[in-house]
């Protein structure tokens, strides 16, 4: 039951698959919308999982060793929460076979694939609730949801009245997960999918399933299929409730995200910042802090480029501090060249495959990061120590036996020049490196000197 070795040291890369990539247009839908359309709640613009699979050689050069996808089962709206079949591929995003050579092709190229599990409500459209609609109080189904009376008002203006739903929205009835018959199905569902050989699970809303006995048996079902499998949770604030060994191996760090925008957008200082993030590795038990999914984006938020006010430099330093920071790091499929858009479905863009659309020189610095973040077992591993948090400055040390990554930051408007107190990781003489630019920054007197530019950072260390 242990949490799996390989999430610390994973780069994630999350897909919406409709807008990632269209790899067959034959299973497109009559009306499909042309790519790179204004993203509505109703329009399908195409991408699939062969288109995944032909842009493995981009993930791969990227550097990324993980994807997370949203939903990929059987449901009527491109973002697939409202899911009809939980064993069945959508067709629009192709068969169980190309799923399996898409899984195949990963694994072969030691990438691991979770998936996302909607297991609080399901769509109108799923057998059970198709059941009550059609036999109401007579359906051996009606105890598989939470229905107040009948006749149900599924359809039509307004919220729903006579069942539970989530946030009340009529396409998404609410399982009843204390009825044994469902919880047999989902945990059923979860199984399923690890047997087919996925390697863990997003759980979508868990804490609207507000029962721990659900969630224990969940990780048991799982786990016991795969140890290795991966259990992240999308809990929005801090809550050590979540994550351990009853419930989730690591949750979706918003809160991290939350602060470092934050800090970058000048709305809190670096000792404010230092307080919150820090606070969070504190919150948690060691090793469920590192293996925490890292997002500065999703589909769910606004665009990192856009919560950032479009600043190139901004957005190039909050990947340098994700990238070195405790978890596993994830890029919402298109922030790593700059894409635009607003809060959902605005975030929900077709990703620009013409590189002329890509923002300045983001794509290779992210490449870069994530190459060192691969190559320096300290940024992945190592401890965190604090050395500086003053004004815009923040300074941090990322260690792992003798190996010392110190990170500096300037979120500030100004050039600072840095005099870092560093005698407890380096003796006088010793020569380390920005391994971002290659300069060499001796140690004197227990400090070292750096200049950073306004909005820059830079990683300090020696490297053979």
């Amino acid at each position: 039951m242990t949490i799996p070795d390989w999430v610390q040291d994973a780069v994630f890369y999350q897909i919406f698959p409709d807008r990632f990539a269209n790899g067959d247009p034959g299973n497109d839908p009559p009306n499909v919308q042309p790519w790179g359309a204004t993203p509505t709640i109703w329009g399908f613009q195409g991408g699939d999982l062969r288109g995944i699979l032909y842009k493995l050689d981009y993930l791969l050069d990227l550097g990324v060793t993980a994807l997370y996808l949203n939903p990929i089962f059987l449901a009527p709206s491109n973002h697939r929460y409202n899911i009809s079949d939980y064993y069945r591929i959508d067709p629009l995003l192709g068969t169980l076979d190309d799923f399996h050579v898409l899984l195949d092709a990963l694994h072969r190229n030691g990438m691991r694939l979770i998936l996302d599990g909607v297991f609080n409500h399901c769509g109108r459209g799923f057998f059970a609730f198709v059941d009550v609609l059609e036999n109401e109080v007579h359906s051996p189904y009606k105890d598989w949801f939470h229905i107040r009376r009948f006749p149900l008002d599924a359809y039509g203006e307004g919220e729903a009245q006579n069942y539970a739903a989530w946030w009340n929205f009529k396409s998404l009835p609410k399982f009843n997960t204390d009825n044994p018959a469902v919880r047999r199905y989902l945990l059923d569902v979860a199984r399923h999918w690890i047997e087919q050989g996925i390697d863990g699970w997003r759980l979508d809303v868990p804490n609207e399933i507000n029962d721990d006995s659900f969630w224990a048996e969940f990780r048991q079902v799982v786990k016991s299929a795969n140890p290795q499998a991966y259990l992240v949770g999308e809990i929005w604030e801090p809550d050590p409730r979540w994550a351990n060994e009853t419930h989730f191996d690591g949750l979706m760090n918003y809160p991290f995200r939350a602060a470092l925008l934050d800090f970058l957008n000048g709305a809190s200082d670096a000792l404010h910042f230092a307080e919150t993030v820090e606070g969070l590795l504190r919150l948690y038990p060691r090793r469920n802090a590192y293996a925490m999914y890292l997002p500065l984006g999703s589909h769910d938020t606004e665009r990192l480029f856009t919560a950032l006010g479009g600043d190139l430099t901004k957005v190039k330093l909050a990947f340098l501090c994700q990238m070195a920071w405790i978890g596993a790091p994830a890029i919402y499929y298109g922030d790593e060249i700059g894409l635009e858009g607003g809060k959902d479905p605005d975030c929900r863009r077709a990703f620009p495959w013409d590189p002329a659309d890509w923002k300045g020189d983001l794509r290779p610095w992210v490449q870069h990061l994530i190459a060192l973040r691969k190559r320096l077992p300290a940024l992945r591993r190592g401890t965190h120590t604090r050395l500086l948090a003053e004004g815009p400055l923040y300074a941090f040390a990322r260690i792992l036996g003798e190996e010392r990554i110190v990170v500096i930051i300037n979120a500030g408007e100004e050039q600072r020049h840095i005099r870092l107190p560093v005698g407890d990781l380096w003796s006088d003489g010793r020569v380390p490196r920005n391994l971002l630019d290659h300069q060499a920054h001796p140690v004197r007197e227990g400090r070292l000197e750096i200049s950073l530019p306004p909005r820059s950072g830079a990683w300090i260390g020696e490297t053979a």
